[in-house]
């Protein structure tokens, strides 16, 4: 404690004049009580050769009494030494603030907080650097400073480095870094309490110093642990020294001095001056060059650990990859997600699609500052990254898509998720989920039409999916699974297949209905998922859904397809092969079907999407380096089908000096000649494509 100075006159006696006020009155307080009285004394600490305690009267302790007189106040430094704890020592000069009483006369007390707003618990979705939250109660989202701590900072004659091109504080400053993640490991994600101590005022920015806004200072408990105190026991923050009297205090100031001496005595973070920590990480968003060089070694590295540090979008977020320390702004590949509101730098206010600030923050709260995986395919002209995100083994492409926050984008056709993504998006839209609440089932085709043509005019990518076919049909399509997916499909037939030995149907009690999702036994008696896409009297015609063919079964051998297997969709998806149809003639087809089957049925194939029209899928297939479309046509038993766009450019005219090499040659349905329509017009010939 400090009591207000006194000054001694020229009889050895204290002048009134000389004196603070009130210090006449605390000196005989004391000296009433002490003097050539019996005491107990409690030597507590030493400061400048002088001994530091306690103390006691017979009545009580004497510091306690000169505070609750409001002849004293607290001394930061040497409160925490009091035996005891200065909790009693706080209290009591609270009591004396809240009587005015002596020095405490023209006391002030700090803004009142509502006891509504003094305390709440939230979910914190965001640490910003080294002392501040962003914690979401209920709907709302505030942001909160740790009080009574200071973060790292760089010292005064360092502080130019402010100013420097691609300063960034959080990796620049020392201790910062560390700060920052012995925050985000601790909160992210987690339920904290929170008590607000105090608010302080906003600083206007004066000469050489930075101003702030208005600053709402809490005290932020979790599990039992105050994380101010945690945070400058380990040395990765200090601790604000106020004037005496200043109530705008953390409410646990005193733990927080006690926690920073231990800091300071161990020598951790700040206080040990030998290990400073620098952290140089490249930034690489927009440098083009530099990414062009960064993508091949991204690609093949598959899936790499990265932290991300901000979001900008929906599918759109900067990942910091501690392996490479770089940063990338990556992009979530495959999809097409509802923009949100964002404002140009010309000011120009751009509104958010529908479901756009929703789906910004619904990603916020999943993947901001939480460990991630990433799996990048490309790069876009920008040196943006793209391709596919994964926080707890969950594809953040695929998971806006089942929230219906995302539609399919045709670039999804690469990759291996494009069957789980197609998949959701259906089960989305049948949900009518968020951005599919008007859908109808039916779709623009003057849109679809218009991005299918744009899509011709781009570069050709190559990204190959391993299939293998399931069937191949008598209009020249084909079916396939993606070999990523045997080992689901067989775990979902296993499960179904149990299911129905367990609780076997009763025959006859299902009645189907064209467009159903059913359970039907194939001719080896066992069952399997599949559609209704004809009636009979007796008999259905269903699509294997999971396989691809089609079969005329009894309605006797029909079954009700429990909810638990509805999904998936089915795992078989038809495609035909791309710049190629069957010949006009019944006959010649029945060659070009032939031809397929003998290529490609029940074997393991790689696919590549080439185009799409009306929505199906036009594939190049290959086994080893062998094309078995251009095969197929250098054989005589396919024709080429003419495509425009400069995208397939260089493939058709591949293709068409392959037909032309069969002509010449007279093989199979070019063993009579030129049948294609020009020639054969004149007979009423027409070519009958591959779809």
């Amino acid at each position: 404690v400090r009591s207000p100075g006194t000054r001694l006159g020229p009889e050895g006696r204290p002048d009134p004049a000389q004196c603070e006020p009130f210090a006449t009155e605390a000196h005989y307080f004391t000296e009433s009580r002490v003097l050539q009285r019996e005491i107990e004394v409690i030597l507590e600490s030493h400061n400048n050769n002088n001994f530091v305690g306690s103390v006691i009267h017979p009545a009580g302790n004497i510091a306690e009494a000169l505070l609750k007189e409001g002849m004293a106040k607290c001394v930061d430094w040497s409160i925490a030494k009091v035996t005891g704890g200065p909790e009693v020592y706080r209290a009591a000069e609270k009591s004396a603030k809240e009587k005015k009483s002596r020095i405490w006369r023209d006391y002030k007390p700090s803004a009142v907080i509502s006891e509504k707003d003094k305390e709440f618990n939230g979910k914190v979705v965001e640490c910003v650097n080294g002392d501040s939250l962003m914690v979401k109660a209920g709907k709302t989202v505030r942001k909160i400073h740790l009080a009574s701590i200071r973060p790292p900072r760089l010292e005064q004659e360092e502080g130019s480095r402010n100013r420097q091109k691609g300063f960034k504080p959080l990796y620049d400053i020392p201790f910062m870094f560390e700060a920052r993640e012995f925050l985000r490991k601790k909160l992210i994600g987690h339920q904290v309490q929170v008590t607000v101590d105090y608010i302080q005022q906003a600083k206007e920015a004066v000469g050489g110093e930075l101003g702030f806004p208005e600053k709402t200072c809490c005290t932020v408990i979790i599990g039992g642990v105050n994380v101010a105190e945690a945070l400058v026991s380990k040395g990765l923050a200090t601790v604000v020294r106020y004037a005496a009297g200043n109530d705008e205090r953390s409410s646990r100031y005193d733990d927080l001095l006690q926690a920073e001496q231990k800091a300071e005595k161990t020598g951790k973070g700040l206080h040990d001056k030998k290990n400073i920590p620098s952290h140089r990480v490249s930034d690489m968003s927009g440098n083009v060059i530099k990414c062009k060089q960064f993508l091949p070694f991204l690609q093949r590295a598959g899936r790499m650990q990265g932290l991300v540090e901000f979001i900008a979008s929906g599918s759109r977020v900067r990942v910091y990859i501690p392996r490479e320390t770089c940063i990338v702004t990556f992009l979530l590949g495959g999809i097409s997600c509802a923009k949100s509101g964002r404002t140009l730098p010309s000011g120009e206010v751009i509104p958010a699609d529908p479901f756009g600030d929703e789906c910004t923050m619904h990603v916020k709260e999943m993947v901001l500052q939480r460990e991630v995986e990433i799996e990048v395919e490309n790069m876009d002209k920008a040196g943006n990254f793209i391709g596919y995100l994964f926080v707890d083994n969950t594809n953040l492409s695929l998971h806006l898509v089942q929230e219906g926050f995302a539609s399919m984008h045709f670039t999804a056709d690469r990759s291996p998720y494009a069957n789980q993504i197609k998949n959701a998006e259906d089960n989305a839209k049948n949900a009518k989920k968020r951005i599919w609440t008007n859908y109808s089932g039916e779709e623009d085709p003057v849109a679809i039409e218009e991005e299918e043509k744009a899509a011709l005019n781009e570069d050709r990518k190559v990204n190959y999916t391993e299939v293998l076919v399931t069937e191949v049909t008598d209009e020249g399509k084909f079916y396939a699974c993606n070999v990523k997916d045997g080992e689901a499909l067989e775990k979902l037939m296993d499960n179904l297949r149990e299911e129905f030995v367990t609780n076997p149907p009763l025959a006859g009690a299902y009645t189907p209905k064209k467009n159903d999702l059913c359970a039907a036994k194939f001719v080896d008696d066992q069952w399997y998922r599949a559609k209704v896409e004809k009636m009979g009297v007796n008999d259905v015609q269903v699509l294997y859904i999971d396989y691809g063919n089609r079969a005329s079964v009894p309605k006797t051998k029909l079954g009700s397809l429990p909810a638990t297997f509805q999904t998936p969709g089915g795992y078989a998806k038809p495609y035909s092969l791309a710049l190629t149809m069957l010949p006009p003639d019944e006959d010649l087809t029945a060659q070009g079907v032939a031809g397929l089957k003998e290529d490609m049925l029940d074997k393991t194939v790689k696919l590549n999407v080439e185009y799409k029209t009306g929505g199906e899928s036009f594939v190049t297939a290959h086994i080893g380096d062998e094309d078995i479309g251009k095969g197929l046509v250098d054989d005589g038993l396919l024709m080429v089908d003419k495509k425009g766009g400069r995208k397939l450019a260089k493939l058709l005219k591949e293709y068409e000096d392959a037909m032309a090499r069969a002509k010449k040659n007279h093989l199979n349905i070019w063993q009579y000649g030129d049948i294609t329509q020009d020639d054969a017009r004149e007979f009423g010939a027409q070519v009958k494509p591959a779809r």
